[in-house]
């Protein structure tokens, strides 16, 4: 996609955005359903079902997603998305790039092992590398745009306000 063509496919929705914000607001949703056998959760996707599972250091076999590894791998998709669209939209030639995200937690928190580690990740890395003839000062301003605009390193940098609710229906309905 060219640059030309991303403006145009998004110049009605950010003008419709600045005459009625409330229309930028949206809420995104994700749903699964227990799997109590296997200690899992199958998540509904839009082209598939995924199961996660525990991980290997919690007891899992490995054959199950992580959530701790689609958190990642959601943030590497968010990020990749984002820095294609704005090297798109600043036109910034790119002819090759990958995205990696690696995180760092110690599962003796979330097994309960021990009550002075905290539960989750402690450090998460995100790494771009890209094939580019831009000069150093335009690739630093791709990522910094990227940070800006990405969506899921925005949530996690900058914390959002979390709640839980739950429901519950008799076992023999």
């Amino acid at each position: 996609m060219q640059s030309d063509e991303l403006r145009a496919l998004q110049a009605p929705l950010k003008a419709q955005y600045r005459e009625q914000p409330e229309s930028a607001r949206y809420t995104l949703t994700a749903r699964g359903s227990l799997d109590l056998e296997r200690i899992a959760c199958r998540i509904n996707t839009r082209d598939d079902r995924r199961v996660a599972g525990l991980h290997p250091a919690t007891g899992g076999d490995g054959s199950l997603l992580c959530s701790g590894d689609m958190l990642l791998e959601a943030l590497v998709a968010c990020a990749g998305v984002t820095l294609a669209s704005v090297a798109t939209a600043i036109s910034l030639p790119i002819s090759h790039g990958t995205i990696s995200a690696e995180g760092d937690l110690d599962f003796r928190g979330t097994l309960g092992v021990s009550r002075d580690v905290p539960v989750g990740f402690s450090d998460i890395r995100l790494h771009f590398d890209l094939q580019t003839e831009a000069t150093d000062e335009q690739v630093a301003k791709l990522i910094q745009l990227t940070e800006r605009y990405c969506v899921v390193f925005q949530t996690l940098n900058t914390r959002p306000n979390l709640s839980v609710t739950h429901t519950t229906t008799p076992a023999n309905e």
